[in-house]
């Protein structure tokens, strides 16, 4: 048991030191919930992302703001691996599922989708949480379809299973919904499901603003997985600035003026003269008087130039 837990929590990236010491607290016999939940509060970080901002000398950021370079440099930078700029993506495992089975069936088959339509992105990091007890035989109140996919991506290390077990003959189930929010935000990543997680807003004030800003909702269209084009509402990021770390501006769009070089508003029209390139947005009244005037300039310098 004590092996066990070492590597579940190792797997998530927690120091064996700091496990060791939770679980010597709470006792072996303590569940995963609670140990996460002492780890969370001893302030444990995993070794990956402590390593990382040691070495990184890059200036510190508010988690979710945005970048403040140009999106120039983002495109003209030589990175060999362009999928640094895309955020890792945490699949609601069951959420997809019984979304994919018309909440009827754990349909292993939607997670798949879901997973392969961010690999076609260029996504690497990819984690899918899915309680353990799913691994048991398909019963009639709790159907499964497709279980064989479950072992398939617990091989290519994309399927995490949360702990649960058997005591007295009733099923003890860590809450994995946790687990989810947990790793999507210490990894600064996307959660992928349709659930609000009402309840762990409450919890934390910092998951609160996270998951309002980060969850990514879809839906299934005949075996087809579609997130919204815009996550965040009509006036939020793009798709894809959202599945991004470094934003990209949309070049400014302008639109022609309907009535051409008849156009009498000069500076005052909002349209754009493709014929005034260089020159100022003039109304015809203000190049009338522009052109009387220098008329008259004219004029004085020449009765100058005679008096002399």
């Amino acid at each position: 048991v004590h092996q066990s837990k070492l590597d579940f929590f190792c797997k998530l990236g927690y120091g064996e030191q700091d496990i060791c010491k939770v679980l010597e607290n709470l006792g072996q016999e303590a569940l995963e919930d609670d140990v996460l939940k002492e780890l969370i509060r001893m302030g444990s970080k995993p070794q990956v992302l402590e390593s990382q901002a040691q070495t990184s000398s890059l200036k510190l950021v508010a988690r979710g703001s945005c970048s403040t370079s140009p999106a120039s440099k983002w495109l003209g930078e030589d990175e060999s691996d362009a999928s640094n700029y895309l955020r890792p993506i945490v699949i609601d495992g069951s959420n997809v599922a019984m979304s994919h089975g018309n909440k009827e069936v754990f349909s292993c088959w939607g997670i798949q989708l879901a997973v392969d339509w961010f690999r076609e992105r260029g996504h690497t990091y990819i984690k899918v949480f899915v309680p353990l007890w799913r691994k048991e035989p398909p019963r009639q109140d709790s159907p499964i379809a497709d279980q064989h996919i479950l072992e398939e991506l617990e091989k290519q290390s994309i399927l995490v299973y949360t702990p649960s077990r058997k005591v007295k003959g009733k099923r003890v189930v860590c809450y994995d919904d946790r687990y989810i929010v947990k790793v999507a935000y210490e990894k600064d990543g996307v959660i992928v499901s349709n659930d609000h997680y009402r309840d762990l807003q409450n919890e934390n004030p910092e998951w609160k603003w996270f998951i309002e800003q980060r969850l990514l909702m879809y839906s299934f269209v005949s075996n087809r997985f579609m997130p919204p084009d815009d996550p965040l509402g009509r006036h939020g990021p793009t798709l894809n600035n959202f599945l991004s770390k470094k934003p990209v501006l949309p070049e400014p769009k302008w639109q022609l003026c309907p009535y051409g070089k008849k156009c009498t508003y000069g500076n005052k029209c909002k349209f754009y003269h493709p014929e005034r390139p260089h020159q100022a947005q003039l109304s015809v009244a203000d190049e009338l008087r522009a052109k009387i005037k220098a008329q008259l300039n004219l004029e004085k310098e020449e009765k100058c130039n005679c008096s002399l």
